[in-house]
């Protein structure tokens, strides 16, 4: 009887939370957070799952002290959470620099009133920290004066460093145009944060326990699997008159380096950016990337009449009369710019497929014009800024160096156009030269450059997909060289993404799985990891970790999300971001084994058994790296916001998905799972709330955490 309600209650809670993003899609985030999330029956609803919880237990008279330990970490997160609703509350200040400020601004039933602070605050400064060299802020700092009646105190507050005082925690929220002022978030949460943080310690060290406990199901299933591991190298290998710089040239114009997308980086970066925008491919008919960006820069003339543009809309070529892949000149004609009537259409507010697909070739056109023109190109760097030949030059620029800059690409071009290569060599060695004198301080180390340039050289997604696809295929086939062949192969692949992986971490400066592009090649890389853990005991896995690696790596290279290298955003710089994010990517890697055991067991029903162990084993590691990814990402989103959870879709649906897996791993008490092929389908359904949770969300509801995939 207690067992069928708690049940009853922990489906209902999964079930309105999912309701509740899509309301949220409709009605908006205020809405469900006042009708929904906020209201005492959703409150009640966890109340009482947390009774009937603490009620089955007694009841099964559960004495492993790590079992004990886990569910009373979850009560302990409850009830804290229960008392920061109940005690704590957040506010807003503005501060104007000079003005001492002693009221902030609380929300109450949808209206701002004021509260008086506990002391007077001061903004003395505000200011913006940019990474080197660029306009692309690194962290927002605010110094503060702190004043009570018997004392004062100084305060610093930035991103992702909170300053305490008298109970209030402050926060940098945003700031002025004018760099006057300044907008902090307040949070005062005494009593809900000790016994939170609690929780989440009791959480962090059952889940380790439950994973050592020799008496527990996992350390079962590890001596029923008995694994062992495996490491061989293999890298991948990369690879042609129109008028631009010889192939040798453009490689040494494209290791200049160029303020490019808010960071220091080689030119040949650009180049490789705008081929692709342009072409959908790195190189054009046997021209480099480098060249092509070359070609526009000292003979636009001649390579605006190249094919190159690529128009992916069937509709959009149709209508204008244009093959897939065209030039810049064809695009005008005697009457103009031929898309100009439709891009007129979009900003009127015609925003369908169609007029989408023209600003995209608008956006290719533009590009253009900008290379062709020399306006991306700031190439020139002068007391910490980098500048092109056409930017609005300081004044304090003497005439000769503003020349120089104005001059040196025209001069460069001329040069290549008449054939002078000793004078064309001779100019790059000097604009080498002058970026190594004036932007020293600026420019990227040796060994970050020559990893970008490495990173560049290589397509790795393009050729692991490839090769991963075509070995999952060769892995099934009965002779025993191709599954040895293959299992090299796998090796081979891991090795090389781990060099992928290791290059984008040196040329960014942090872990790379802050988009859409690195969460994806990660977990194939977890993938990779995870299958050749454990082939000598599951022979399958040799299959499964090609075909969904080879799948994931796939997604990334079809243009689905973005590449490039930028900067983080300074709310982003936090070594809990990095920790939370592997967490939650090893987690859904590992469920996709899980996902694809189902699949296998349910449509060829062999090796039953084997299935069953391993995408046991492999849920156990990845349900309680995906709790440890949510929490840690809530005590990131403390430090950085003031509030553990924010009732996002993405925060919701990674729930949603640790509840649902959280069900086969108690399967003592749902008879139904047990059998395997009804563990099977239960996996493989499972798994669409991953699928929901990194892609849906994303793509269809929205929401802060958006930013990740893009």
């Amino acid at each position: 009887m207690i067992k069928n309600i708690t049940f009853t209650l922990y489906a209902i809670a999964i079930l309105v939370m999912a309701i509740a993003t899509i309301t949220e899609k409709t009605q908006g985030t205020p809405y469900v957070l006042s009708n929904i999330y906020g209201s005492w029956w959703f409150t009640a609803l966890w109340a009482l799952l947390a009774i009937g919880g603490i009620a089955y237990l007694f009841q099964r008279r559960i004495k492993r002290l790590s079992i004990i330990l886990l569910h009373s970490s979850f009560l302990l997160i409850l009830a804290g959470a229960l008392l920061t609703h109940l005690t704590a509350w957040q506010g807003i200040v503005h501060l104007r620099k000079g003005e001492a400020v002693t009221y902030c601004h609380i929300e109450e039933n949808g209206a701002q009133s004021p509260k008086k602070l506990p002391f007077t605050i001061t903004l003395e400064d505000f200011n913006i920290r940019y990474h080197n060299g660029t306009e692309t802020a690194a962290d927002y700092e605010s110094h503060l004066t702190i004043r009570t009646d018997t004392e004062t105190e100084h305060g610093y507050t930035s991103m992702n460093n909170i300053y305490s005082t008298h109970g209030i925690r402050l926060y940098q929220s945003g700031y002025d145009d004018d760099m006057q002022g300044t907008t902090l978030s307040l949070n005062s949460d005494p009593w809900g944060i000790p016994v939170t943080y609690t929780g989440y310690g009791l959480l962090f060290l059952s889940m380790i326990l439950t994973l050592i406990d020799p008496k527990g199901r996992f350390r079962q299933l590890v001596r029923k699997a008995n694994i062992a591991a495996a490491f061989v190298l293999l890298l991948p290998i990369q690879a042609h008159a129109l008028n631009t710089f010889p192939k040798e040239m453009a490689t040494e114009f494209g290791h200049l380096c160029i303020n490019y997308d808010g960071r220091i980086c080689p030119i040949q970066t650009l180049a490789l950016d705008f081929t692709r925008k342009l072409y959908g491919k790195s190189s054009y008919n046997g021209y480099t990337a480098e060249q092509v960006l070359c070609g526009f820069v000292c003979c636009r003339n001649e390579w605006s009449q190249e094919p190159l543009i690529r128009i992916k809309s069937a509709e959009l070529r149709q209508r204008i009369g244009l093959p897939e892949y065209t030039s810049l000149t064809s695009l005008f004609r005697q009457q103009g710019y031929i898309l100009g009537p439709f891009l007129q259409e979009y900003y009127q507010g015609n925003g369908d497929k169609f007029h989408e697909e023209v600003v995209k070739v608008d956006e290719k056109v533009m590009l253009i014009m900008q290379v062709s023109r020399g306006e991306l190109l700031r190439i020139f760097p002068f007391d910490g800024k980098w500048y092109s030949p056409t930017d609005s030059l300081p004044t304090i620029i003497e005439a000769d160096r503003k020349a120089y800059f104005r001059n040196a690409l025209p001069m460069l071009a001329m040069y290549v156009t008449n054939h002078q290569t000793t004078n064309a060599n001779e100019m790059l060695k000097k604009m080498a030269k002058y970026q190594s004198v004036y932007g020293a301080a600026d420019m990227p180390s040796p060994t970050r450059l020559t990893a970008e340039h490495l990173y560049n050289s290589i397509p790795f997604a393009q050729v692991l997909f490839m090769v991963c696809l075509t070995f999952s295929f060769i892995s099934l086939l009965r002779w025993q060289w191709a599954k040895r062949f293959s299992f090299l192969v796998l090796i081979a692949a891991f090795l090389s993404l781990t060099f992928c992986l290791a290059l984008r971490w040196i040329v960014s400066g942090y872990i790379p799985m802050s988009n859409g592009y690195e969460t994806m090649i990660l977990m194939a890389w977890i993938i990779m990891l995870a299958s050749l853990l454990v082939y000598r005991k599951f022979r399958i896995i040799l299959t499964f970790g090609l075909l969904l690696s080879g799948f994931l790596l796939l997604v990334s290279h079809l243009g689905q999300m973005d590449p490039k290298i930028t900067h983080l955003m300074p709310v982003l710089s936090s070594p809990l971001l990095s920790i939370h994010v592997s967490c939650v990517m090893m987690a859904y890697g590992l469920f996709s084994i899980t996902f694809a055991c189902g699949v296998y067991g349910i449509i060829v029903r062999k090796h039953t058994e084997e299935m069953h162990l391993l995408s046991q084993l492999f849920l156990f590691l990845a349900e309680f790296l995906l709790t440890a990814g949510i929490f840690l990402g809530a005590i990131w989103a403390n430090v950085s916001w003031g509030r553990y959870w924010g009732w996002d879709p993405k925060e919701v649906w990674a729930l949603i998905t640790m509840l649902i897996y959280t069900i086969p791993m108690h399967s003592s008490s749902v008879p139904w799972i047990r059998k395997p092929i009804h563990y099977h389908i239960f996996m493989t359904s499972a798994f669409l709330a991953v699928l929901i949770t990194y892609f849906g969300v994303n793509f269809f509801l929205g929401g802060l955490h958006s930013y990740a995939n893009q």
